[in-house]
């Protein structure tokens, strides 16, 4: 490998192996996320989804392979990187507000030895305000709702101001208004030429939400745009053969289970 990959490309992942003991989760997989695209990666429990995103944030130490966002290797552009985990792998009993948590968005353009400002708290509350959490900015975070931690998390993605974003399920678990909610800030993600990438685990709702798709099981079986690798074929090839579908490969039709 010379280095000389694509810098079109947000997310350019070669030949990524990760193997958890002798068990591999992830087996020599490609993927390339053209900038400004929302992609969904999608596949069975125990796919190696999550650790996908991991690994390109560099939260696991793959066996082989490369990882580069926007041509160059996740550690010389972590600031322009956001990142949203599962709710579920967060200590909500911590002891802070939503305010606070949110500010920590900020942590990573000022350094972790300089004090936030009048404009990291301005951001704070601007980025509360757009997923209509700001009423509830004093709250303790083990008070909120599931739908209400997750705009919370949303929210200090937000002041992080990435070009590239990591979500590794946002909609799970959330209210009907909180999916609408959060499916909003991401399209104004990629109309301001933002590129997201979000585990996901609804097909019926990928044609409607995405245009770019990962279907993934230990490898890679498809990826591109959602009119043409999300097919009947590539999710029984997935899924298995048991997994009754009908996919969209063209705009108009439903997905089901």
């Amino acid at each position: 490998m010379d280095g000389s990959r694509d810098a079109r490309y947000a997310i350019d992942v070669e030949d990524l192996t990760v193997a958890y003991g002798e068990i591999p989760v992830l087996w020599d997989v490609d993927l390339q996320v053209p900038e400004g695209a929302l992609c969904a990666i999608v596949g069975p429990n125990g796919a190696g989804k999550s650790t996908m995103i991991k690994s390109i944030l560099g939260l696991v130490e793959p066996a082989a392979g490369r990882v580069l966002i926007e041509g160059r290797p996740y550690g010389e552009v972590r600031r322009k990187v956001g990142y949203v985990p599962q709710r579920g792998s967060v200590d909500w009993d911590f002891p802070t507000t939503v305010f606070d948590v949110v500010m920590m968005g900020r942590y990573g353009a000022l350094g972790w030895f300089k004090r936030p400002g009048r404009t990291e708290r301005r951001l704070s509350v601007e980025a509360l305000e757009q997923v209509g959490m700001d009423h509830l900015a004093s709250r303790h975070i083990s008070e909120l709702s599931g739908g209400q931690q997750q705009r919370v998390f949303i929210a200090r993605a937000l002041v992080q101001d990435a070009q590239v974003y990591l979500m590794d399920e946002p909609l799970q678990g959330v209210d009907a208004q909180t999916e609408k909610a959060i499916i909003e800030l991401l399209r104004d993600f990629r109309a301001r030429g933002k590129t997201v990438v979000c585990v996901h685990h609804d097909l019926q709702t990928v044609p409607e939400y995405f245009e770019w798709v990962m279907l993934l099981n230990v490898r890679r079986i498809a990826s591109g745009p959602v009119d043409e690798v999300f097919t009947d074929e590539n999710l029984r090839l997935t899924y298995g053969g048991g997994l009754a579908v009908a996919a969209p490969a063209r705009p108009g039709n439903g997905a089901s289970i």
